[in-house]
């Protein structure tokens, strides 16, 4: 849990930062999620960030809601909520009883992929630390056809075997590394 619980930290914090820094000139353009330009994608992050605060503590899936801006304190109580111990037990049954720690796997995920889509729109940087990339790899390696199924992942795109592990994640869940603008 500590572990996990650190690098969801690391993620929703570099992430946060990224959204504080994008200007309202900024906010139409194209993301590698091709269904989001920037101001959709920062309005999945904020519905993203309520949902996961949400089902950690037995609450109810909260359906999208319009954009507001405040990414940055909604995640801040998303971390708040998996901070608790209790959020690590059990499941969750607004995510059809799926285990709380699969749920952190998938904040984790949600942060560091639409961080990253983020970052590419904009020209920022987006780094990772190689342990988050591993376990984002082996979460995304496990999970991906699932994924897929149910319209969260896009077609894998193929990455060499030797490239990074984050970008062998991204091109798990359908995104291309080399993607820009």
């Amino acid at each position: 849990m500590e572990e996990m619980l650190t690098m969801l930290r690391t993620t929703a914090d570099r992430t946060s930062d990224l959204v504080k820094s994008v200007r309202d000139d900024e906010l139409a353009l194209a993301t590698p999620c091709r269904e989001y330009d920037v101001k959709a994608l920062i309005n999945h992050l904020e519905w993203a960030a309520s949902q996961f605060e949400s089902v950690s503590g037995d609450g109810e899936f909260l359906p999208p809601k319009e954009y507001t801006g405040d990414f940055p304190d909604r995640v801040e109580r998303m971390m708040a909520a998996w901070e608790r111990p209790e959020s690590w037990v059990g499941t969750s049954k607004a995510m059809g009883g799926m285990p709380k720690p699969l749920l952190a796997h998938m904040a984790l995920t949600d942060l560091a992929a639409h961080g990253w889509d983020l970052s590419r729109a904009l020209g920022r940087p987006y780094a990772v630390e190689e342990t988050t990339a591993a376990t984002l790899l082996d979460f995304a390696a496990r999970m991906a056809p699932t994924g897929r199924q149910r319209g969260a992942f896009g077609e894998e795109v193929k990455v060499a075997d030797d490239a990074p592990a984050f970008d062998r994640f991204l091109g798990l869940i359908g995104r291309d590394p080399a993607w820009k603008p």
